[in-house]
């Protein structure tokens, strides 16, 4: 069962021995993201965890970050259920979407600050590529409404702090948000927006769920947790936020009023390019007695936001192929964690039913997803397992045969390095499905039969040699043999 509070989550992975205490004071400008960095580009997803800063130098407030997104286990924790679960859990919530309940009181509601005593400087907002963001970011879930249909919509857009009362949010066009503050600014009326943070953990990981236009992630998370999140008014801006948040940030988009974004360390691996982009005046801060500060950190991969982006976007795209595009052959989905749920590489193990099936179901992903790469792979190969992907490459992939190259993409500019052009224009990239799925009989494996594996198993056993887990690559090729 999922948990209901991010310090219920937070207390689970603890327990688990999957969260660290950091009792040395830091200085938020640039200790806990530069720690954090070390942990994702030294050490294995194994061996990673989440960062608990409880003594901020200058705050009250303690930092988190890494929880969610530490590795497959503190997300399956998040969630719940035991990794190989993950997948499952995403396409039950997305088939059971249970909508929110509305509740008069909240916990993130315990301290109101609106009017002149809003300080953003209050909160121990963290400066995540330290020496090369220009100032503080708000990396956290994002709330905005259309103003026609009531809809509302829960991103990550990273936000700039800009001074004590206002921030910048990269909201840019064509994304969710932006498209929602526009029905409010082009009506000349000042669009409603709000930062939540450290909220339910299933909210969290549904807010980077790639989902429909109109779609609410809130739904989503609530068939998640098996029970209507509990959302509350907002006090100055009419929206609705999780009730059960540490802290919410409340603000108003005014027409024609922007100004520069960026630099900023984005989950590519690259510096952000600057732009200009709204600017947001805070109306108030609310939040739980002794709060928790949480936010995401990214920059360069793996990191946390490539790690929850790939784990929700797999659950996400399996649903969509089985039961909306009625693909029930597909079997299982996985997405690298350098790119997560963007411009990344998605690998669909599948069970072929007719010719060209597997190069078909290929394009889907491509066209539907921002995924870049597409690979399909039959269901005997473990999608989890590099070696055992490259085998099926080499073996089952003929690149002159297998391969479609979809040309005339747009990607906007500022999210693939690889299209950017000099003139910093717009410049159009392309997608590739490879497919390595078998074509002939290749004839059977050359592994001794399943009987004699089993057998010289347990003469490994007798004989004293190291132990080990079975991998499911062995186990499949095993079966087969």
């Amino acid at each position: 069962m999922t948990h209901h509070t991010m310090r219920d989550f937070l207390a689970a992975l603890e327990q688990k021995g999957l969260l660290r205490r950091i009792a040395r004071p830091v200085d938020r400008m640039w200790e806990p993201a530069a720690l954090a960095k070390w942990m994702y580009q030294a050490l294995p997803e194994e061996k990673r965890f989440g960062m608990y800063f409880e003594n901020v130098k200058g705050y009250k407030i303690p930092i988190v970050t890494a929880a969610l997104g530490a590795s497959t286990a503190a997300y399956a924790t998040a969630l719940g259920v035991e990794p190989e679960g993950i997948n499952d859990a995403w396409v039950r919530a997305c088939r059971n979407p249970i909508p929110p309940k509305v509740v008069d009181r909240a916990l993130c509601q315990e301290v109101v600050v609106t009017g002149k005593d809003v300080r953003l400087s209050t909160l121990p907002i963290p400066v995540w590529t330290p020496g090369k963001d220009k100032s503080p970011y708000l990396t956290t879930i994002t709330v905005t409404r259309d103003r026609d249909t009531g809809i509302q919509n829960m991103g990550v857009y990273r936000t700039m702090v800009r001074d004590e009362t206002s921030v910048v949010p990269n909201l840019a066009p064509g994304r969710q948000g932006y498209i929602n503050t526009l029905t409010w600014t082009d009506k000349d009326k000042a669009a409603p927006i709000a930062w939540v943070i450290a909220a339910p953990p299933a909210v969290h990981l549904a807010t980077v769920a790639n989902l429909p236009y109109g779609a609410d992630e809130i739904d989503i998370a609530g068939g998640m947790m098996g029970a209507p999140v509990a959302m509350v008014k907002c006090k100055t801006v009419d929206l609705v936020v999780p009730a059960d948040a540490e802290i919410v940030i409340e603000g108003e988009l005014h027409p024609g009023e922007t100004d520069m974004e960026g630099p900023f360390g984005e989950f590519a691996g690259y510096m952000g390019p600057v732009d200009r982009r709204p600017v947001v005046r805070i109306t108030a801060i609310t939040h739980r007695k002794n709060p928790i500060y949480y936010g995401y950190t990214s920059q360069m991969p793996p990191s946390e936001s490539t790690t929850i982006q790939s784990l929700t976007n797999a659950g996400v795209l399996l649903k969509t192929l089985r039961y909306d595009l009625g693909e029930p052959g597909v079997t299982d989905v996985f997405i690298d964690q350098t790119f997560g749920g963007l411009l990344a590489h998605a690998i669909i193990a599948m069970k072929p039913g007719y010719p060209a099936h597997s190069k078909k179901v290929g394009r889907l992903v491509a066209a539907m997803s921002p995924i870049k790469r597409v690979t399909v792979v039959d269901d005997d190969v473990d999608i989890r397992d590099h070696t055992h992907v490259e085998w099926a490459m080499n073996s089952r992939y003929n690149p002159a045969r297998d391969t479609d190259l979809i040309n005339d993409v747009y990607f906007p500019i500022n999210m693939d390095p690889s299209v950017r052009s000099r003139t910093s224009e717009n410049t159009m990239g392309s997608k590739i499905v490879c497919d390595a799925t078998l074509k002939i009989d290749a004839g059977t494996f050359s592994l001794p039969p399943k009987e004699i594996m089993m057998k010289a198993l347990d003469l490994w056993k007798e004989i004293g040699l190291p132990e080990f887990e079975i991998p499911k690559r062995a186990k499949l090729r095993i079966d087969r043999s």
